[in-house]
């Protein structure tokens, strides 16, 4: 019997999406000749049974666009706003499901996708996940589609920041996105030659940040580039950090219900505004700010997001064909390899302190804030 495919794109938006439902959709209705629904924004969209079916012609043209033609929202399963209120519905969703009589559910999307799409797993359903974040944060997968991309964008922007910095005798603190992992910062950091790379994994100090600045000075060197990920910590915010995740397991512990705390963008860019003071007042020189924020999600995909995301999609089919099912594709090498949805789901990819990126960081004299 032909097999049917519900698809959907999940979480922020990622060059590559379009191509990565072009690489499921293309060789799953041409290779193998299945049925492909796409669900509007989402899982919220799987909810509302919001669809369009797929053909052929749909998926052309869209190789090289951004953003997601299915368009894309943050809504959970089980904790979705409806009629005012946070509710559970995860059981519409599985009922909406088999009611379009589908086969398997292929969610693109980051860490959050991959729960929950574990989540609808453990209600029985058939899923598929591909690894999409700009962050790099998905575990057990080498890269996800919409780094690269995001990647360059950042190395761009660093790249002119530059003169403007030279001319101007300043330090340019330029914040980049990824509030748990510092792959895109460190990457745009090394590739574009910023002086100071801040990460989550490492906390630094602000006297390191400045000393590093005035080492520079003493040098010769008339401006510094500071690149910092949005969730980059001090040593004293780290502290605090651990410890109220200390208090948060205590509660969990005893039974209590917790609240997951998310950091908003105007958080961030409070922090990055009170460390370029900061550094103002050690130094003496004036500094600038440069946020770098959705830059680094929109655009043209990178070709190298774009043959990504097109062998997992392809990928994708084999599996589906096979009816293997609770796996995340993941890339390996110039392969790649399907994961249990259970070994992904709840884990981050953070930067290890001895990462070779790391090292080459420090052995070209870049100061990490430690």
């Amino acid at each position: 019997m032909t097999k049917s495919i519900g698809i959907l794109t999940s979480g922020g938006d990622s060059p590559g999406l379009n191509a990565a439902i072009r690489g499921v959709g293309k060789s799953a209705l041409n290779h193998y000749g299945m049925q492909l629904i796409g669900f509007r924004d989402g899982f919220r969209g799987l909810m509302e049974n919001r669809f369009m079916r797929m053909e052929a012609g749909d998926l052309s043209d869209i190789l090289t666009r951004g953003g997601t033609l299915l368009g894309t929202s943050r809504d959970k399963p089980h904790r979705m706003p409806v009629g005012g209120k946070v509710q559970d519905m995860t059981d519409v969703i599985v009922g909406n499901y088999h009611d379009n009589h589908l086969d398997v559910l292929v969610c693109l999307g980051g860490g959050g996708t991959q729960k929950n799409a574990l989540r609808l797993k453990e209600k029985g359903l058939n899923i598929i996940t591909l690894p999409k974040t700009i962050d790099n944060d998905v575990a057990l997968t080498d890269i996800t589609f919409g780094f690269d991309t995001a990647l360059g964008i950042a190395t761009d922007a660093i790249d002119r920041l530059h003169s403007t910095a030279h001319s101007h005798h300043r330090i340019i603190v330029v914040e980049i996105m990824g509030h748990r992992a510092g792959w895109l910062a460190l990457g745009a950091g090394i590739a574009g030659g910023a002086d100071v790379i801040l990460i989550p994994e490492i906390p630094y100090t602000v006297e390191s940040v400045a000393e590093a600045i005035r080492e520079r000075s003493r040098r010769g060197k008339s401006f510094s580039i500071v690149a910092i990920a949005e969730g980059a910590l001090s040593v004293h915010e780290h502290a605090e950090q651990l410890e109220a995740q200390k208090k948060k397991e205590g509660k969990k512990k005893e039974g209590k219900k917790t609240e997951p705390e998310v950091a908003s963008e105007t958080q961030y860019a409070e922090k990055t505004v009170r460390l370029a003071k900061q550094l103002e007042l050690l130094t003496g020189l004036e500094a600038r700010i440069t946020i770098l924020g959705h830059l680094q999600r929109g655009g043209i995909p990178s070709a190298a997001d774009r043959l990504l995301a097109t062998r997992l999609g392809t990928a994708c089919s084999d599996l589906i064909d096979k009816g293997h099912y609770g796996v995340m594709v993941a890339a390996r090498g110039d392969s790649t390899k399907a994961v249990a949805l259970e070994e992904v789901a709840g884990k981050v990819k953070t930067v290890p302190p001895d990462h070779p990126w790391v090292q080459s960081a420090r052995n070209i004299g870049t100061s990490l804030g430690d």
